[in-house]
């Protein structure tokens, strides 16, 4: 019998990145009949390594900042306010202690926290589950105590492994990139498929962090427009050889993610791409890295072809010269609130209850709508930022009745899909506008939050909870933007914690929500709009039971290990 050509089974259509990324998005969406796709079960005496070392590898010792003999510019940093940038000190000169400062307070280990038999570190920069994938990367040029080259830091043990040595003639200007990389699979341990996006809020928690330690220093920092794939083998993270763990690629290859250029002068950050120029064959390279996970239990191929997808491909193809989360500046109206920023970065901590009579002020409400408002303007930080959208869930602020609101920013043109009563309109200032979009009884309004973050009591006794909802249609043309679009929301996270703590309060972010419904409270239908993460802020209640323990050994700033600079 002759087959016919409808008995030919057709090739499966070939997907674009764009809908590779919209594939993705809809696939990681939790719902309240299912969450995503994740692991049946956690063996937490099998959790991934939180930190990744490379055995082998020469190692450079950092300052602490406070460390005994510090200089006096740096010891004077310890008390700079916010806002952190123009005291007469500053730039502070680059060199190992003002390196050692930058990492510290950005990327280093806060406390140790100890619960009977269980033990775990606390960071400066939050992460989802505390579970840390972000890792840090410098790239050096005539930076004083170091040889030009490639260091990987570890936050452990506060030191910098050299990764490679680079063959360079001086130049007398020093150059100083900064790179960050994602282990994925310690998020896709836990949350499985949206892992992906776990991870990019991560890399926006982390670049803030820098950023807000970087002005403490004088610094400042940009965004380098480079292609991943370039990226990843200045960094040596395509060396199959240094990989030990092969068999699991997923598990134990890190993902490029972003460089930094550093301006060290005041003037602004100088292009940091030179410093990519592949390296010559005669580099020299160092260690191996250490395991992340021996035996992994389940694997999550969607992250891959997520991850395939929103690469950046060319030159040109990431912003060139937004800065990185400027540093935020709190209103005058804080200024009676212990503004310390060393202190402030230091003392970050993510809630774990909330005190549910605990009431807002309104100048403390003020000051988190103009935060979130640096989030919203087609200037700042990308400009995939253009029609960002904050909801929020007033639960007790001073003079502002119970019900969900949405803050919008001039310029705003998606603004008019989320419908509102129109009841309140408020000019917050700033091109700022805070409307009511659904009044609530405060028992409606609880219920309401809770069973839309994952059935959470912090959503609902907290002051406020908010959700950045951002516009998905410049996914079609450019899907590495969304990656972007998360790194944003996770560095408007970070200044809402850092607002936190100074407002005496603690912050709290959730990536656990059910999305589709938070559409429907919103009145929102269709994709142009999404959720991308969610924060409350309240007044803490601490658990007794949790010990704290020094971050660093106590003699750790006295006896300083011995480098072990490679020559």
């Amino acid at each position: 019998m002759k087959r016919t050509d409808s008995a030919i089974p057709a090739s499966p259509p070939t997907l674009s990145d764009s809908d590779v990324v919209r594939l993705y998005h809809a696939r990681s969406k939790h719902r309240f009949e299912a969450y995503a796709a994740g692991p049946a079960m956690l063996d937490w005496d099998a959790q991934p390594a939180p930190f990744r070392h490379y055995d082998g590898a020469p190692t450079v010792a950092l300052p602490l900042l406070g460390a005994p003999g510090a200089s006096a510019p740096l010891r004077a940093v310890q008390d700079l306010p916010f806002p952190c940038a123009g005291a007469p000190h500053l730039p502070q000169r680059p060199g190992l202690e003002s390196i050692g400062t930058l990492l510290h307070l950005s990327l280093g280990i806060t406390a140790w926290k100890v619960m009977g038999p269980d033990r775990w570190a606390v960071r400066a920069n939050p992460s989802s589950g505390n579970l840390h994938p972000v890792e840090a990367w410098l790239i050096a040029r005539d930076i004083p105590g170091l040889a030009d080259g490639v260091y990987h830091y570890r936050p452990e043990d506060h030191v910098l492994e050299c990764r490679a040595l680079d063959r360079t003639a001086g130049s007398d200007t020093p150059r100083l990139g900064l790179a960050l990389s994602t282990a994925m699979w310690r998020e896709a341990w836990k949350y499985g498929e949206r892992g992906f996006r776990y991870c990019q809020l991560d890399v926006g928690h982390a670049a803030s962090a820098l950023a807000h330690a970087a002005a403490l220093l004088g610094w400042s920092l940009a965004e380098q427009p480079v292609p991943t794939a370039c990226l990843a083998h200045r960094l040596g993270l395509d060396r199959d050889a240094d990989f030990p763990g092969s068999r699991h690629p997923q598990v134990e290859r890190e993902e490029a993610e972003l460089l930094l250029a550093v301006g060290l002068d005041g003037h602004g950050p100088a292009s940091a791409t030179q410093a990519l120029q592949p390296p010559a064959d005669d580099t020299r390279w160092f260690g191996r890295a250490s395991l992340l996970d021996p035996l992994p239990r389940y694997r999550w191929p969607l992250i891959d072809d997520v991850a395939a997808a929103t690469r950046h491909r060319a030159e040109g193809t990431a912003p060139a010269t937004a800065a990185v989360a400027p540093p935020w500046q709190p209103s005058a109206q804080l200024a009676g609130f212990d503004s310390s920023a060393a202190r402030t970065m230091l003392s970050r901590r993510s809630a774990q209850r909330f005190d549910a009579s605990h009431r807002m002020s309104r100048a403390a409400f003020h000051s988190v709508l103009h935060v979130l408002g640096d989030s919203m303007r087609p200037s700042s930080l990308w400009p995939h930022a253009s029609g960002m959208v904050a909801a929020l869930f007033v639960h007790r602020v001073d003079a502002c009745a119970p019900g969900l609101y949405l803050l919008t920013a001039d310029g705003c043109d998606d603004a008019g899909a989320f419908a509102t009563s129109g009841e309140h309109v408020e000019t917050i200032g700033d091109g700022l506008t805070l409307r009511l979009h659904r009044k609530l009884e405060q028992v409606e309004l609880h219920r309401l939050a809770r069973s839309l973050h994952c059935h959470q009591d912090i959503a609902s006794t907290a002051c406020l909870a908010l959700g950045l909802i951002a516009p998905f249609g410049v996914i079609a043309a450019n899907p590495a933007a969304y990656r972007d679009l998360f790194r944003l929301a996770g560095q408007t996270g970070q200044a809402l914690y850092l607002l936190a703590e100074l407002l005496g309060l603690r912050g709290t972010g959730i990536g656990c929500f059910f999305d589709d419904p938070v559409h429907e409270a919103l009145g929102l239908s269709g994709s142009s709009h999404q959720p991308l993460y969610h924060f409350t802020i309240g007044l803490p209640i601490d658990d007794a039971r949790i010990e704290s323990a020094p971050a660093y050994p106590a003699d750790r700033a006295l006896h300083q290990p011995a480098n072990r600079t490679p020559t």
